[in-house]
């Protein structure tokens, strides 16, 4: 595994740590189908919530949440609706948010950025 994977692992790690402090219950991690993949599917109270974790070793090209544009915000859709689908849930609100997790100076900082789409 090459060092940027290491690193995206960590972060969705950490990510997913954040999450159960603040509330969250994690459903699935890297929930994989025909359509795509979604990090973390996770719920608060009455809230299903769709996760992109992010992980960058530095901003000089943005921040890390830039890289969820409307192309990936598309296919994280999709992968949601089919999920949704296969395990028959309704009456359920739902909500998409990317975690930016950023790696500098030897540290993690997380930023939760809610309700993306």
């Amino acid at each position: 595994m090459n060092n940027n994977k290491k690193i995206g692992k960590i972060g969705e790690e950490i990510a997913g740590k954040y999450l159960e402090e603040n509330g969250y219950q994690i459903i699935e991690r890297n929930y994989y189908c025909k359509l795509g993949e979604i990090d973390i599917i996770a719920k608060q109270k009455d809230i299903m919530v769709f996760v992109e974790v992010k992980t960058r070793k530095n901003i000089n090209y943005g921040s890390p949440s830039e890289a969820v544009n409307k192309i990936k915000q598309r296919h994280i859709y999709n992968v949601a609706r089919y999920y949704i689908c296969i395990n028959r849930i309704k009456n359920i609100q739902l909500r998409f948010d990317v975690i930016e997790v950023i790696y500098l100076n030897g540290i993690f900082k997380c930023n939760h950025i809610k309700q993306i789409m």
